[in-house]
């Protein structure tokens, strides 16, 4: 292989654009779409190093996100959707760092 590729899961109309960029774009509509994906692309190590999640879908299966958190790969980064943040990212970005460096910096 190659090398590592990225995936993005999110609604059509947030994720769509990301294709452009040559990315792997998982379209879902709703966390029941989202969480099989997840677990999928998480699964596969070998093959996808990040994966982008919009934080509407995230707020809904964080329970599997946190399954990831601690593991190289792949990142799971959260994003904005169409409809603007949540806060969830920065939020997921703050901690990452605390737990790493043992305070907050942010």
């Amino acid at each position: 292989m190659n090398g590592f590729k990225i995936a993005v899961i999110g609604d059509k109309d947030s994720s769509v654009g990301f294709k452009a960029l040559g990315l792997d774009v998982f379209p879902a509509d709703s966390c029941e779409e989202a969480k099989p994906l997840l677990r999928r692309l998480a699964k596969d190590k070998e093959t996808y190093a990040i994966i982008y999640i919009t934080e509407e879908l995230a707020g809904g299966i964080m329970d599997e996100i946190n399954k990831h958190k601690d593991e190289v790969t792949p990142a799971i980064i959260l994003i904005p959707s169409k409809n603007g943040t949540l806060g969830l990212g920065m939020s997921a970005l703050t901690s990452a760092v605390e737990r790493a460096v043992g305070s907050g910096v942010l």
